[in-house]
């Protein structure tokens, strides 16, 4: 999978989700190796975002590897069995990176 299949991916999962009253979240996501990035996924003003772009004023970012990403989002790879293995790396604030991991499991 390439970079820009990923982003797809993600705006795919996130495409009608209701974040009506939700709150304010921005989570850059970082992939690790030859075909990765960096994207962010942003919920404002009822809303998600996702592009292609560092998120400077982030709540967190997390970074993964393009494979342990994929089972990630598709619900393969328990984000805390993630951060336990050292899969998953949080900067920033862990309960946003646990909020994004939940918001992305809505379905």
């Amino acid at each position: 999978m390439t970079f820009d299949e990923l982003i797809a991916k993600v705006r795919g999962i996130v495409e009608g989700f209701d974040v009506t009253g939700r709150d304010f979240l921005a989570v850059q996501v970082n992939i690790s190796g030859n075909d990765g990035g960096v994207f962010y996924v942003e919920v404002k003003d009822g809303k998600i975002n996702v592009e292609p772009y560092e998120y400077n004023d982030r709540d967190c970012a997390i970074t993964m590897n393009m494979k342990d990403f994929n089972k990630f989002i598709d619900g393969k790879l328990d984000p805390v069995v993630a951060f336990t293995m050292r899969k998953l790396k949080v900067e920033g604030e862990v309960g946003k990176a646990l909020e994004f991991s939940k918001l992305l499991k809505r379905k």
